[in-house]
């Protein structure tokens, strides 16, 4: 793996784009394969760094670190150098597609899901550390990840950011550089953005745009939201059947069958001209079995209002 790693110019790319200062900062493409290498056998910190010096690790590589020095160059990155390395595995993604069958039919159709996700620290002196929506105290980084019908996903972009972030700060400058990676991958056929309603709103949209990419985000109910879905039609519905229940978090509840509309709708209007997004608005309901929120009609028929889970699908800008 590390051969083919060194093939792909790990190495070499790290060497080129890292500088940081110092004699910590010096032989940067070295120490990143050490700590690459050290990642691949299982280390998780910087004490397991010392497992690349066991054994017959010394004749089969050169450049071994001590985890001191290794620590000592991870601890003077600043902001600017963590930017550099983004740098690193973007071109470095892009020169492991080109070499093996990394994102096979990525040229037709490739998915870019966007999300985030919280690391539990422990301690006091963890720099960056905080108590985000979920209640854990950690640091939380945004993933993007590629994938396509014929390849499991594969991460092309990251960012860490302090616990107490919400989901879609720094989201559309992760979004550009992931779409940016995703393409010099192979992704030059239709690219499709997923994400959840934590990401929907201008900037992230736009940064797609930009990218002549295509999304599919959740909407958040807000008036406009709520006006285009009272908007549909009764005969506007088509029932659609699952193979196997699917659980519906809102509910609380397994579903067997649900019905979907499709609507346009423009988003971010009170923006202005300018800022406004015109996309199709696809909602799917299914009936509500909660008493408490079922109002009956005329018929004594339970209705199912406030059962509506909205999102914008794909479309081409």
């Amino acid at each position: 793996m590390l051969g083919l790693a060194q093939r792909a110019g790990l190495q070499v790319l790290a060497q080129e784009h890292l500088t940081v200062p110092t004699d910590k900062g010096a032989h940067a493409g070295s120490k990143v394969a050490a700590l690459v290498a050290g990642m691949v056998a299982g280390a998780d910190s910087i004490e397991d760094m010392d497992l690349l010096r066991h054994g017959g690790m010394a004749p089969l590589f050169t450049g071994i670190y001590a985890p001191s020095t290794l620590g000592s160059f991870l601890r003077s990155f600043a902001f600017g150098h963590v930017r550099q390395l983004g740098a690193v595995a973007a071109r470095f993604v892009a020169d492991l597609a080109a070499r093996t069958p990394l994102l096979p039919d990525a040229g037709q159709i490739a998915d870019l899901d966007v999300d985030d996700t919280i690391r539990a620290t422990y301690g006091y002196a963890k720099q960056g550390a905080g108590y985000g929506y979920s209640g854990v105290k950690g640091l939380t980084a945004l993933i993007a990840a590629l994938s396509t019908p014929g390849a499991a996903p594969v991460i092309v972009a990251t960012r860490l950011r302090t616990g107490s972030a919400n989901s879609a700060r720094g989201a559309a400058r992760l979004v550009a550089d992931a779409l940016k990676t995703s393409r010099a991958g192979g992704a030059s056929g239709l690219l499709v953005i997923r994400a959840d309603s934590a990401f929907y709103g201008r900037d992230v949209i736009a940064a797609i745009g930009r990218a002549k990419a295509r999304f599919s985000i959740t909407a958040r109910q807000d008036v406009a939201v709520k006006r285009a879905i009272a908007s549909i039609s009764e005969d506007a519905w088509t029932t659609i059947r699952y193979p196997h229940a699917v659980f519906d978090e809102q509910l609380g509840q397994w579903v067997s069958d649900a019905e979907v509309a499709e609507v346009p709708f423009t988003a971010f209007a009170s923006r202005g001209r300018k800022h406004a997004v015109t996309a199709r608005l696809i909602v799917r309901r299914v009936r509500n079995q909660n008493p408490d929120h079922l109002v009956a009609d005329d018929q004594g028929e339970r209705s199912r209002r406030g059962a509506t889970t909205p999102c914008s699908p794909t479309r081409p800008w």
